[in-house]
């Protein structure tokens, strides 16, 4: 179903026209699914802040990860090796963001279907997407083993790292689909309510691979001798380890997400609840492309202003990285949350928890930002080892940049919100607008005025006019009237 963007009602928090005209905000919850969360009752704060916590340290750790075995290459094999890792890198993250958007709309789905109570329909919805999502990955997987050396010319990777990258490459796309199960199966169990036990094998995950990346790059004890080509084979032995974990522990446990007997045919794709997922999945796929895409395009203006500012900017975005995340952990979060409150229909709830995940993210990413900015040239120092000069432009840029950030987690908590109610392309618009005319536009008509700071404020400016555009669309669009309306299970309901 397409968004609804007829003009708004006068009412500040219209509802779908079946909605309770009795509700009181004390209605009963839906029925209590053994092993799963119920996220409509209870404090909203607590309950915004437990599912988070486990969020954000699942992407602290996923990006620790990164960054150790970047260290682990470099250490070992060199710069060129680094810079092959690099070039593969980028090719892995466009598969990543289809396969997230899909997970994230599957997310939707299964945390509505909870929220109603209904097991089946939760169920129906996750093995459709998983076997959809496997089938895809395979191909691709395929696809890409076989023509790395076509994609890497592609994107004019150097001569002297070519033959890195393709090694590095052919490894990582053999690891390709259990990294993407991984993410769809961690997905699926948080619209379930249950952000924990994807933490747990994150932590299994991020250990085994931090652990085999020096094993199979010098060959230690029994393991080959594998160069670079053992960073990604080790990567993907812990994906497959992990997710393999992980499932004989949803199955252990009798999580709700399992499927026995008649319900393994869940796998098969069913292709009319598949458009309702891709129709929400690709947009948030393209979502991710937008905001990479906006990141290589100030790399370029960036690359103009010289070696040091270069350095700086590269040092600074690694803080960045990890200023993000607490915004992200709780749009992420808002979106589990508010999609089972959607189900259930405790509209009252879904309001509420927007304005504590706003409150919640201000005090996370304002804390996380204030101890930054207190030790602001004792971290860049962190990467810029002799660079007195750069840490001095390092310093200036993230002054002025850093408290963006905050403005960026608020129209992400509005967007996780209208993501739950199945609202995609709306936010695929605004970000384009901020990110790309917005901040490029500011970009050049400030440049001639105030050199190089045009860049920097083109980040606050952008970000304060996503901010707004989130807050008319939440306010007066009617998103809250759109259903998601997803194809009864074959199975009976209830039957869990």
């Amino acid at each position: 179903m397409s968004e609804d963007l007829s003009p708004p009602r006068d009412d500040a928090s219209p509802r779908p026209a079946d909605a309770d005209p009795e509700d009181t905000g004390f209605e009963p919850g839906p029925r209590h699914i053994r092993g799963g969360r119920d996220l409509t009752s209870g404090p909203i704060f607590a309950t915004l802040v437990l599912f988070t916590l486990p969020t954000l340290v699942s992407n602290i750790l996923h990006s620790m990860n990164g960054s150790i075995n970047s260290i682990w290459v470099a250490h070992f094999l060199g710069e060129a090796a680094l810079a092959a890792t690099a070039n593969a890198n980028i090719i892995m993250f466009l598969m990543f963001s289809v396969i997230f958007g899909f997970g994230m709309a599957a997310n939707v789905v299964v945390g509505q279907a909870f929220g109603r109570g209904d097991l089946q329909a939760a169920r129906h919805a996750f093995g459709s997407a998983i076997g959809f999502c496997l089938g895809l990955t395979f191909v691709i997987a395929i696809a890409g083993f076989l023509w790395s050396e076509h994609i890497l010319a592609t994107l004019s990777t150097p001569p002297e790292v070519f033959r890195l990258a393709r090694q590095y490459l052919h490894f990582t796309f053999l690891g390709l689909p259990a990294g993407m199960m991984f993410v769809m199966v961690m997905m699926g169990l948080r619209g379930s309510g249950d952000s924990m036990t994807p933490l747990w094998f994150i932590i299994l995950s991020v250990l085994l691979d931090i652990g085999l990346n020096p094993v199979f790059i010098l060959g230690l004890g029994p393991a080959p001798q594998m160069g670079i080509a053992g960073s990604a084979f080790a990567s993907a032995i812990s994906s497959y380890l992990s997710l393999a974990a992980m499932i004989a522990y949803i199955y252990w446990r009798d999580l709700p997400l399992r499927l026995r007997g008649a319900e393994w045919h869940y796998l098969k794709p069913d292709w009319a609840l598949l458009r309702v997922v891709a129709g929400r999945g690709v947009p948030m796929g393209i979502q991710m492309v937008i905001m990479s895409l906006s990141t290589l395009v100030i790399i370029g203006f960036v690359n103009r202003e010289g070696t040091l500012t270069v350095a700086a900017f590269a040092a600074s975005q690694q803080v960045w990285n990890y200023i993000q995340m607490p915004a992200m952990a709780v749009g992420g979060a808002v979106s589990s949350i508010a999609a089972q409150n959607i189900g259930a229909g405790k509209w009252h709830r879904v309001e509420q928890t927007t304005r504590v995940a706003i409150f919640v993210n201000i005090a996370l990413s304002g804390g996380l930002i204030g101890l930054v900015s207190l030790f602001d040239r004792h971290i860049l120092a962190l990467f810029l080892e002799n660079g007195g000069e750069a840490i001095a432009i390092g310093q200036h840029m993230m002054h002025i940049v850093n408290w963006s950030y905050l403005l960026f987690g608020a129209a992400m908590v509005m967007f996780g919100t209208m993501r739950a109610n199945g609202i995609v392309l709306a936010p695929l618009v605004i970000l384009t607008i901020s990110l790309f005319f917005v901040r490029i536009g500011f970009y050049y008509l400030s440049y001639p005025l105030i050199g190089v700071d045009g860049l920097w404020l083109s980040f606050p400016v952008s970000t304060a006019i996503s901010l707004v555009l989130a807050w008319l669309y939440y306010r007066f669009g009617r998103w809250r009237n759109v259903q998601l309306r997803v194809p009864s299970p074959p199975l009976a309901r209830g039957t869990a």
